[in-house]
């Protein structure tokens, strides 16, 4: 089932369920999957990939980090929950996130693999853990283990 039908078949059972957070949230990932698409098939592509699908909820679900931090700055705990609680809802869609621990092991593999030495090096790293881990690590954790192993 793709990604489009299972949030179909979501935005169906919230409505029975009459949750209506849930619906809002999974009604706005339908809502940029379907404008996505379009742009894609202005470019002479059929549908979305995969891949394409999990950068968009990936970027979704950054968003949602992004306006907690702020609101949780503004001491607006009120938005910062209702954020919270989006973000639960689309990273349900995302893959299941990787322990420290193995990205971790995937970064002491690339660096050995790529021969990286100093911070210099860092962008040697950065590309190929970011496309190993793609939607399973948040990019900001990834930056600072690859930053720290370079720089000690």
């Amino acid at each position: 089932m793709s990604l489009k039908d299972r949030i179909s078949e979501d935005i169906k059972t919230a409505m029975k369920a009459k949750d209506k957070l849930r619906l809002e949230t999974v009604r706005s990932i339908k809502k940029v999957i379907i404008e996505e698409e379009s742009t894609a098939r202005g470019k002479g592509q059929e549908s979305l990939t995969e891949a394409q699908e999990l950068a968009i909820l990936t970027r979704l679900a950054k968003q949602r980090k992004d306006a907690i931090a702020q609101y949780t700055d503004a001491n607006r705990t009120d938005l910062a929950d209702q954020e919270a609680a989006e973000l639960t809802i689309i990273e349900e869609y995302l893959p299941a996130q990787v322990s420290d621990a193995e990205i971790e092991a995937i970064i002491d593999g690339l660096i050995a693999k790529t021969g990286a030495t100093s911070a210099k090096d860092m962008g040697k790293v950065m590309g190929p853990a970011m496309k190993e881990l793609q939607g399973r690590a948040d990019g900001a954790k990834v930056q600072a283990m690859v930053k720290s192993k370079l720089a000690g």
